[in-house]
């Protein structure tokens, strides 16, 4: 898919609900309740030494100002406060610690199952879905939400019981003040203005977390290609035009943070301007009233200090409230990818097979990558167990599709396709690819070892069958030549290998897990004739050990085969062995004299 599209599918997710973000989310956290029980238990006693406190430097104010000086009860006072403070520098950190540990198990889970749900998706999903994208949503996206669960759920509990608190403790302290301003309904009249100001910023604070998490999609996806394909970037000298579509999507990634920045910019001030228009009224009824005797000034100072508690829970609300906006951009985009199921899923009666001999059959087969643009058109074909059958043709005559179409990387539209006389459909889809073996073209080595490159870590291979497989396939003839032999190190894609290396490793990966049926689709184009006749020797004997498909643009490759069909525009025009398909002088003949007269003119 061009990369265009590619983006454009990332444009199209769709957008999710807060409360149904919410509720998906607190079904991870539902497991660790008790725990969250208990930290919220730590956090009742963190909000009532914060309750506490400006009562004390109140009354501790009200005593030092007395006619008479009480020095026991202030000292009584300051143990009472000292002592409030101890206890909550200790409670927050046991709490702080049985966060971190709840949050990073809660990602732990959320990343395995994005993981395993991508693994899961069909081979379709992942032609479409850039690579990138889908990095972005195991690591970023699932980052983004361990503040949430390890700090904006809790706290947000926290700042709402302290909101409530500070509101009574307040309501408390000025219940005598009948006939007199209020302080209390005072600050209550400033509250609906900053409620305004949060629902404005809500909305607009949300909008520019979906922008920034789209564009940090897209660099990440631009990156992940880009990167991979360095080698052709600089080849073609396209290092400028590259650097400029990169330079692109990073500025749109960048204005799309300045515009989030700038909503919260706006924000903060405008709660802190609310903060301090309250301050300057309540300095000023207050003082009127501690001048005339109706309050104390300890009272007075108790009540700034609740206001300052106040506005700070508020303050705070705000910066989780950002935080609850980047996780739920996130969670959207995690939920989007858990949402799209596969397409090629196994059906409800689905069976799992101890072993398959390899008889194969199309039957009026019919598949179209895009609806009714027939790839392949009513074919039918049988391939008896251990023979071996090629498939030749030009390119989109539909041979590496027949191959895909049997490990059920795509469903057909049409028709039937058996194992053994069982319909594929009918088979669990890990209990068929378990005995077919593929070899492709490109070969993908995995960082790590030649040893677990071959066993792809599966503990029930012995280092014995590793090495005969080796062996058997000729690959211990560059293997036995390194320094470390089977323990070499493979670096990202096995570049520290050649053409030829790779896919003779490819071949020994497959023979070790010993497949039923084999697929080699051009598993010997763009390799030197030296690695060819190795690579040729062993698919010699391969075919001995089980169904052999192969799909081959080099027909001296497949001369020796049982058969061998011809596709022209998804159709199967011929089919039969080498000697009899020359026989016939059909495409079969033009495509052997074309490839000959080429090696002629060498």
């Amino acid at each position: 898919m061009a990369r265009g599209s590619a983006f454009s599918i990332e444009e199209r997710e769709h957008t999710m609900d807060d409360k149904i973000i919410l509720k998906r989310l607190l079904k991870y956290a539902s497991p660790y309740k008790f725990r969250f029980l208990a930290v919220l238990s730590l956090m009742i006693i963190t909000v009532a030494a914060g309750l506490l406190e400006p009562f004390i430097i109140g009354q501790s104010i009200d005593i030092l100002s007395a006619d008479t000086f009480d020095s026991h009860l202030l000292t009584t006072y300051l143990v009472i406060y000292g002592s409030s403070i101890i206890i909550t520098a200790i409670v927050t950190y046991f709490q702080v610690l049985m966060l971190q540990r709840i949050g990073q198990t809660i990602l732990y889970n959320i990343r395995e199952e994005v993981f395993n749900h991508i693994e899961m998706q069909d081979i379709e999903y992942h032609n479409k879905k850039p690579t990138g994208t889908l990095v972005t949503r195991v690591t970023n996206d699932t980052n983004t939400l361990n503040e949430m669960f390890t700090s904006v759920i809790v706290n947000v509990i926290r700042n709402v019981l302290m909101l409530i608190g500070i509101i009574a403790a307040m309501a408390i302290l000025n219940y005598r003040q009948v006939g007199n301003v209020n302080l209390t309904l005072t600050v209550m009249v400033i509250m609906p203005f900053v409620l305004v100001a949060s629902f404005i910023f809500r909305k607009y604070s949300r909008k520019a977390y979906r922008e920034v998490r789209k564009n940090l999609a897209k660099v990440n996806a631009f990156l992940s290609e880009h990167l991979s394909g360095m080698k052709i970037i600089q080849i073609f000298n396209q290092e400028k035009r590259k650097y400029q579509e990169f330079h692109d999507r990073n500025n749109d990634l960048r204005k799309s943070y300045m515009k989030q920045i700038f909503i919260f910019g706006i924000y903060r001030p405008t709660v802190y301007l609310f903060y301090i228009g309250t301050l300057i009224i309540i300095y000023y009824f207050g003082g009127l009233q501690a001048i005339n005797g109706v309050i104390t000034v300890g009272f007075l100072v108790a009540f700034v200090q609740y206001i300052s508690r106040f506005f700070d829970p508020i303050q705070q609300l705000a910066e989780q409230f950002n935080v609850l906006q980047a996780a739920f951009a996130a969670s959207e985009r995690i939920f989007g990818i858990l949402d799209e199921q596969p397409k090629v899923v196994d059906s409800d009666d689905a069976i799992a097979l101890d072993h398959i001999k390899g008889d194969i059959e199309f039957r009026n087969v019919w598949f179209a990558y895009i609806e009714e643009e027939w790839i392949l058109k009513d074919v039918s074909f049988k391939v008896k167990a251990k023979d071996s059958v090629a498939f030749v043709g030009a390119t989109g005559a539909g041979k590496t599709t027949i191959l895909s179409l049997i490990v059920r990387n795509y469903d057909i539209q049409k028709g039937q396709i058996l194992i053994d006389g069982i319909d594929i459909k009918k088979i669990k889809i890990s209990s068929l690819r378990s005995f077919i073996g593929q070899m492709l073209q490109e070969v993908f080595l995995f960082s790590g070892t030649i040893a677990s490159n071959i066993k792809l870590r599966e503990n029930s291979i012995t280092d014995q069958e590793m090495v005969e497989a080796s062996k058997y396939v000729n690959a211990d003839r560059f293997i036995d030549r390194l320094d470390d032999k089977y323990q070499e190190e493979v670096r990202e894609r096995g570049n520290n290998f050649s053409s030829g290396q790779r896919q003779l490793l490819s071949f020994s990966r497959t023979l070790v897990h010993k497949p039923s049926v084999m697929i080699l689709d051009e598993a010997t184009a763009n390799i030197d004739t030296e690695t060819e006749q190795l690579i040729q020797d062993s698919l010699t004997k391969m075919m001995t050990i089980g169904t052999m498909l192969i799909v081959a643009h080099r027909l001296s490759t497949i001369q020796h085969v049982d058969q061998i069909i011809v596709l022209h525009k998804g159709e199967i025009i011929e089919r039969g062995s080498h000697q009899d398909l020359l026989k016939q002088k059909g495409m079969y003949y033009d495509l052997y004299k074309l490839q000959y007269q080429d090696i002629q003119t060498q």
